[in-house]
C-alpha cells in the first residue's frame, strides 16, 4: 500500500528525483521495429498472442487499453526507490500528488494528465483517429490530442516506410470515406487513396489533434499526448495484414458500431481536408533561449512539442564535460537518449540493451519543487553529449507563450 509517508521518503532520498522502471506495451496489430533497445528474445514477452512489444511508456499513470488479456498494470510506470519495494507512480500521485506535481496542479488537474511514449514499428500503422472529448466521454474516456518528435538517437535506421499519411486530400467527401467503410471486408478498403503522405525527418515533429486521420510511419516516435488510449482504425488492411472491424469501433457505444454516418461524424472534417495541413501541424524545434548564449554555458535546450495547452516537451543537451543547473516551472518526466552522467547526484546512463523486467538508469520523474529549485545535470563524458527528452503535463507556465489560439 502506497501512503504519503512512503512517497515523501522516496522524494527526500532522491532529492526530488524518482527513478522509474521501463514500462513495455505490446500491440497485436503491429510488427515491432526492434529499435527500443529491448533484447530480441524479449520482443514477445507478453506471449505471441498479444503481439510484439513496440511501445515503451514513460511516467505513465494510464493503463493500456489492449483488449481482454490486458494485464492489471500494463502500461503503468513503477517508481523504484533507493530502498524498499517498487510502487506505481499512479498510486503515488493518488496518495500524495501535491508532493510530486505541486498543490496547485493537483487542485486544477486532479492528477498527472499526460501519457508519453516511444513507439517503434517496422512499417506504417493503419490510418486511424483519436476521438474528441465529445465522443470519448460517451464511453467514459477522454479525447486524445497527441504530438510527435523523431529523436535522431533512435533513428539511425528508418525501417520500411518513413512517411506518415495525415488527414485527407482537399476535395475528399464524406461519401468517399463512407464507401471505404462499406468495403471493409473486401481487403484493402482504399482509404489511403484519399490521404496525403509526408516524409518524416529526424529531429522534427507534428501536432495531431483529435478527429484527424493519421497513419504513423516507421521512424521511432516520441509521443506526448493526453492520458487516454482511445482510437478508431479506419483502414481495413495494412502491409497485407487485415485490421478487424473491432479496432474501428473499440471506443464506440455498441448501438453505433455499424452506423457508418456516426463513425464518419467522429472525424474533424475541416482539419482533415485543410489545404495547408503541414503549415498548421508541423513543429520544428525552437530554442528555449538563444542557442549561442546557452552553448557558451555548456548546454542547449529546445522546445520540441509546443502549441497546445495539453502538454509540452523539451530536448536538453549538455555538452561533453559540462554541467548545468536547469530550472522549470512544472514537474516533468524524462528519458535519456544519449550519454551518461548524473542528475541531482544520481547516476544516469543510456542503455544499449534492456532485458524485459530489468531496471535501467535512463528514466526518471522530477517533482515540481525540484524542477523549480533547479536540477543539476552533469555530463561525465569527455567526448559525447548527454541528451534527454523532458515531457510536461497540461498548463506548463513556461510553454504558455507558445500556445496557438
Amino acid at each position: 500500500m502506497v501512503n504519503r509517508s512512503k512517497v515523501q521518503n522516496a522524494v527526500d532520498t532522491g532529492s526530488g528525483i524518482l527513478r522509474l522502471r521501463p514500462s513495455w506495451v505490446p500491440r497485436s496489430f503491429m510488427i515491432p521495429g526492434r529499435r527500443l533497445k529491448l533484447h530480441p528474445d524479449d520482443l514477445y514477452a507478453f506471449g505471441s498472442h498479444r503481439g510484439g512489444i513496440n511501445e515503451r511508456w514513460f511516467s505513465s499513470t494510464t493503463k493500456a487499453s489492449n483488449g481482454p488479456d490486458t494485464l492489471p498494470d500494463e502500461g503503468l510506470s513503477y517508481v523504484q526507490p533507493d530502498q524498499g519495494d517498487k510502487f506505481l507512480l499512479k498510486e503515488a500521485v493518488e496518495a500524495a500528488g501535491d508532493l510530486l506535481l505541486g498543490a496547485g496542479v493537483m487542485e486544477r488537474e486532479g492528477g498527472w494528465n499526460l501519457l508519453c511514449k516511444f513507439f517503434d514499428n517496422l512499417g506504417p500503422i493503419p490510418h486511424h483517429m483519436h476521438q474528441t472529448d465529445e465522443f470519448a466521454k460517451l464511453v467514459g474516456q477522454k479525447g486524445k490530442p497527441e504530438a510527435y518528435y523523431f529523436p535522431p538517437q533512435y533513428n539511425q535506421v528508418e525501417n520500411i516506410f518513413p512517411h506518415t499519411y495525415m488527414g485527407l486530400e482537399p476535395g475528399t467527401t464524406k461519401a468517399d470515406i463512407r464507401r471505404c467503410l462499406e468495403k471493409w471486408n473486401q481487403g484493402d478498403n482504399g482509404i489511403l487513396a484519399y490521404a496525403r503522405a509526408y516524409r518524416l525527418v529526424a529531429g522534427e515533429g507534428w501536432q495531431i489533434n483529435p478527429g484527424i486521420l493519421h497513419a504513423p510511419g516507421s521512424l521511432v516516435t516520441y509521443e506526448p499526448q493526453v492520458n487516454s488510449d482511445v482510437f478508431a482504425m479506419f483502414q481495413s488492411e495494412v502491409d497485407g495484414r487485415i485490421v478487424d472491424w473491432s479496432l474501428l469501433v473499440k471506443d464506440v457505444k455498441p448501438e453505433f458500431s455499424h452506423d457508418l454516418d456516426y463513425l464518419i461524424s467522429m472525424l474533424d472534417w475541416d482539419a482533415n481536408v485543410n489545404p495547408e495541413f503541414a503549415k498548421s501541424n508541423k513543429t520544428k524545434p525552437r530554442p528555449v533561449k538563444a542557442l549561442a548564449e546557452r552553448e557558451d554555458q555548456g548546454y542547449r535546450e529546445l522546445w520540441i512539442t509546443y502549441g497546445t495547452p495539453h502538454y509540452s516537451a523539451k530536448e536538453l543537451t549538455v555538452l561533453p564535460g559540462r554541467s548545468v543547473k536547469i530550472s522549470d516551472k512544472a514537474a516533468y518526466g524524462a528519458i535519456l537518449t544519449q550519454g551518461h552522467g548524473r542528475i541531482a547526484k544520481q547516476s544516469i546512463s543510456t542503455p544499449s540493451m534492456i532485458r524485459f523486467g530489468d531496471m535501467t538508469e535512463d528514466e526518471f520523474f522530477v517533482t515540481a519543487a525540484a524542477a523549480e529549485a533547479g536540477v543539476l545535470v552533469e555530463n561525465l563524458s569527455s567526448s559525447h553529449p548527454l541528451v534527454m527528452l523532458k515531457h510536461f503535463g497540461p498548463g506548463n507556465p513556461d510553454a504558455q507563450s507558445l500556445v496557438r489560439g
